[in-house]
């Protein structure tokens, strides 16, 4: 992401990058000893966090240290009387890479955050930054007129490294069972994975805020989170979804000293809000208003803009490990965003892999793997330009107003110079192929990377059991029945349609299940790219791997929730079979069985009693060729 521009002199004092906020302060901590060793000009960079921005002994002391290259160290919490409180030699990220500890319950003084590394020269080996832990509760931070939150930091290299580390802190999980929250004030509410909570001292992690965004919204919503920690600029377009041929493009921007309300909605309806606070006041009270108005300003649209366009939030990146890192979002091309969490390298024994968490209408967060079955990627003019996408800087300028980067001063800019055009320029094949390359340089051993695409399938299948049965219990709310839109609003739409009914979810997994089924095909058409057995033919691979393929598909169960309350199992060999049954199962009023393309009259439907309306169903019919031909129709 950020490419060395320059060799800078290692000096012999602790930068700081100093901000007011209740004393929140970013250190850039530089070797004691004037060197010129490359190894010294790494520790250069490193960004220290310690969280709260004003310490004190009654809540948890917790620090990162951030940077862009994979040193090796412990990092040590030292108490004021010299005993070590914590320690950790577990190096996360890459790139960023960081290290993270904490102390439940700090004593007052000066405590000390001290990173040793390994195998540096004794001049540089020891990064420290001290940290004051107050006695008493510090006096909480007040609101600055004419901003919704004061701004006292910069976005920079050191900024950006802590938030890439904060959103995989947020977000990790296990490779082999990935999680999903109800809503997003789950995740953030959680001490053990949110660095930032309560950072600010005012309670504001556990005074109501309810944020459920969908999947467009949450990544505004977590960068506007991290910059309202942090003192960081924050703003957001007002941009149309494209049509008559012509892709999205943002009419207006507010940013945090700019609080005009947008003149007009982008969607034309007033949508549900995915935002509230039942008892924050005060600056608290300010960001979960003004959440709520991103909420319902933002959409899919708004990540779609052009490539090469200058009047944007978002602008892409290139399609290397480097650029790749927590918070980088990707927009499909059909109205799908994900934020990648986390970067997993290639070992001997496994392919690399991207995890990303998305949000879906209903409020649900899940951490899903990048596929072709999640990361659908196309190219078409009025659909705009999809792929890897990461929020445009915002700088002050010479009079002191925010205003964001052009891409030109983004790939010139020492901080960042990760503009990149060409990605949003490759053909879908060479899309995937690059991405292969990328999350795994060194050839694949080709049965073990179907099976990983299998497990990628898997996962896929059950967060729709999921979304399916938050269908059911729509339908025994008593809330009536979802109203069907017409035409390609049925992929994007607002009210329960768009919350409980599975169209674009559905697109998604009927191309996964191509992908599965059309794996040996692409061993076959790539051989290159996957370390072959020796005395193998790609013919005998390619058998060998339908014949693995089919066995996968049975043995790997799921259980989802009928009409009646009662479970039913299933194969995900069933799902690939019932690939034509499941183009018509996306109406929310109709049964769960028929959801899950049960066969008529077979044992598994017996307990559905409840079909939707005939002239949904027509329309159903009318629209089965987007399904049935794997596309997403442009708005009119």
């Amino acid at each position: 992401m950020f490419p060395p521009r320059h060799s800078p002199a290692v000096t012999t004092a602790l930068r700081l990058i100093a901000g007011t906020l209740l004393g929140f302060s970013l250190s850039v901590a530089t070797a004691r000893a004037q060197t010129a060793a490359n190894t010294c000009e790494d520790a250069a960079e490193l960004a220290v966090l310690p969280s709260p921005a004003a310490p004190w002994k009654g809540a948890p002391l917790r620090v990162v240290f951030a940077g862009e290259k994979p040193l090796e160290g412990e990092l040590s919490l030292i108490a004021p009387d010299g005993s070590v409180a914590a320690r950790s030699r577990q190096r996360h990220g890459g790139p960023p890479y960081f290290w993270y500890a904490e102390v439940a319950s700090p004593a007052a003084g000066t405590w000390r955050a001290q990173l040793v590394r390994d195998n540096a020269p004794a001049a540089c080996n020891t990064i420290i930054r001290d940290i004051a832990v107050r006695a008493e509760q510090p006096p909480r931070p007040s609101a600055t007129p004419g901003s919704v939150w004061p701004v006292n930091n910069a976005w920079n290299r050191s900024t950006e490294n802590l938030y890439s580390a904060w959103i995989e802190k947020l977000f990790d999980a296990p490779l082999d069972a990935p999680p999903s929250w109800g809503a997003l004030h789950e995740v953030l509410r959680n001490q053990s994975r949110n660095v930032l909570f309560n950072h600010l001292g005012l309670g504001e992690d556990e005074t109501g805020l309810v944020m459920k965004p969908d999947c467009a919204d949450m990544p505004y919503f977590l960068r506007a989170y991290f910059a309202f920690k942090l003192g960081l600029p924050f703003g957001y377009s007002n941009c149309s979804r494209g049509s008559g041929g012509g892709a999205p493009r943002c009419h207006q921007w507010f940013n945090v000293q700019n609080l005009e309300a947008p003149r007009s909605s982008a969607t034309g309806q007033t949508p549900a809000p995915n935002a509230t606070a039942s008892r924050p006041s005060g600056l608290a009270a300010s960001f979960a208003k003004y959440i709520a108005v991103i909420g319902d300003t933002v959409h899919s649209g708004s990540s779609r803009t052009l490539a090469n366009d200058d009047n944007t939030d978002y602008y892409p990146v290139a399609l290397t490990q480097e650029a790749l890192r927590p918070g980088t979002i990707y927009a499909d091309p059909f109205g799908h965003i994900l934020m990648l969490t986390r970067r997993v390298a290639q070992t001997d024994g496994a392919a690399g892999v991207f995890f990303a968490a998305d949000a879906q209408p209903d409020g649900t967060v899940a951490i899903k793997r990048f596929w072709r079955g999640n990361f659908l990627y196309a190219q078409d003019s009025t659909l705009g330009s999809p792929g890897f996408k990461r929020f445009r800087p915002i700088m002050r300028d010479k009079s002191g107003a925010l205003r964001r980067l052009t891409n030109d001063e983004i790939a010139k800019n020492d901080y960042y110079g990760n503009y990149a055009l060409e990605p949003s320029k490759l053909a879908v094949e060479a899309f995937y192929d690059r991405m292969d390359d990328v999350m795994s340089p060194e050839p694949l051993d080709p049965m073990r990377a179907m099976k990983e695409v299998i497990t990628a399938l898997d996962e896929q299948v059950k967060a729709r059991v999921t979304s399916v049965e938050n269908g059911r219990k729509f339908q025994n709310s008593g809330r009536g029945e979802a109203t069907m839109p017409d035409g390609p609003a049925i992929f994007e739409t607002t009210g329960a349609w768009e919350d409980f009914a599975t169209p674009s979810r559905d697109l998604r997994l009927l191309i996964a299940i191509d992908v599965v089924r059309g794996f040996p095909d692409r061993v076959a058409r790539r051989p290159e790219r996957y370390a072959m057995p020796k005395g193998r033919s790609v013919a005998d691979v390619k058998a060998e791997l339908q014949n693995v393929l089919a066995s996968e598909l049975s043995s790997r169960k799921f259980s989802y929730t009928r009409s009646d309350g009662s479970p039913w199992t299933l194969a995900v060999k069933d799902v690939v079979d019932r690939v034509s049954l499941l183009e018509m199962a996306y109406n929310v009023n109709d049964c769960v069985e028929l959801r899950w393309g049960a066969p008529e009259k077979s044992d598994e439907a017996a307990t559905c009693k409840r079909h939707a309306p005939g002239a949904q169903r027509a329309k159903m019919s009318k629209y089965r060729a987007w399904f049935s031909e794997r596309r997403r129709p442009p708005r009119a």
